[in-house]
């Protein structure tokens, strides 16, 4: 199965039409289905447009982020630094605007910083050849350090603007703008999954990137854009949550980038690269985000929520995998 393939498609061997079923991926949204069910059952409250409207919001941060995560653990990469961007772009988002900066201006300053950290990833991987893992945990430390240095680890909350939390919390029309900014930027990246040269390079390069090399795609050029999305976009996510928060919080975006790399890894995207999707990624957000909302209603202790986590997120990913496997079998005999 490659990015490429949509859950439904049609073709038309031998005169006819068919319908090829992407199993896979609607087994995930049977998850998605069966999850909603469950906590509808469990409580009515669940299932109401203002729980929808909640949801879309807690994980517009985690999609925005995974749509250029999505495309780079495609190409076979890695990001751990993606949650300390995120931190470090709202805090300096923050204090510029605590110091008297116009609100735009701090917003463009911002996610300029998250670039330059998604650059200096680059620089370190391609350029200087370290590991992935080992770069990408280096600036996970700087971000995390910058952010605590900046606010002197304090929250910073007196003398911002009024407008502020206006991004974060304000609506256009019936739509939250973070949830606008989602869907804007999830219609650029569906763009770039299926019609650029960006989504066609990654699944290349993640399926055999000496194939790849040798058939003249600029492998590490492709993988530098990918870095370099990768901390624009959780800059974007910065700015909108420390907008949502109304304040410059220091604490916020720990374990972020897990957050992420779980929902794009449920929503089938191969650590080996070479496979994956944008619509399976936001199937698996969906689902994370459902069973934190339906067992936040339900008031289970902070504790017992992670362990069930855990638990509903390892099973349904066992359960992806082997149905993808069985399928490979089968198409192979």
């Amino acid at each position: 199965m490659t990015m490429n393939e949509s859950p439904l498609k049609s073709g038309s061997p031998a005169g006819g039409s068919r319908f090829r079923v992407d199993l896979p991926k609607l087994m995930l949204f049977g998850i998605l289905v069966f999850t909603v069910g469950v906590f509808t059952a469990l409580n009515p409250r669940f299932f109401s447009w203002r729980s929808f409207i909640f949801v879309l919001i807690q994980n517009s941060f985690v999609i925005v982020t995974g749509c250029a995560v999505t495309l780079l653990m495609i190409a076979g990469y890695i990001d751990l630094s993606v949650g300390s961007t995120l931190v470090l772009s709202g805090m300096i988002h923050a204090y510029l605007c605590r110091a008297g900066a116009a609100i735009e201006v701090s917003l463009i300053i911002a996610i300029v910083a998250g670039t330059l950290i998604g650059y200096i990833n680059a620089v370190m991987i391609v350029k200087l050849k370290i590991t992935p893992f080992i770069a990408t945990l280096g600036t996970m430390y700087l971000g995390r350090g910058l952010s605590y240095l900046i606010s002197g680890g304090l929250v910073i909350r007196e003398g911002l603007p009024d407008n502020f939390a206006y991004l974060g919390n304000e609506y256009l029309g019936p739509i939250p703008i973070t949830v606008a900014v989602m869907i804007g930027v999830l219609a650029i990246f569906f763009v770039l999954e299926k019609k650029s040269v960006l989504g066609k390079y990654s699944i290349a390069i993640g399926g055999n990137k000496t194939a790849a090399v040798l058939s003249g795609i600029d492998v590490d050029g492709i993988v530098q854009v990918l870095y370099v999305l990768c901390g624009t976009l959780s800059a974007v996510g910065g700015v909108l949550m420390a907008s949502r928060l109304g304040v410059g919080e220091p604490n916020t975006g720990i374990g972020f980038e897990f957050d992420v790399i779980i929902a794009v890894i449920l929503g089938g995207t191969s650590l080996a690269g070479g496979e994956g999707s944008l619509v399976g990624m936001i199937i698996g957000s969906l689902i994370i985000g459902c069973l934190a909302n339906g067992l936040k209603i339900l008031n289970v202790f902070t504790f017992y929520q992670s362990v069930m986590k855990g638990i509903v997120l390892v099973l349904a990913v066992v359960l992806y995998e082997n149905v993808k496997a069985r399928l490979k079998i089968k198409r192979a005999g």
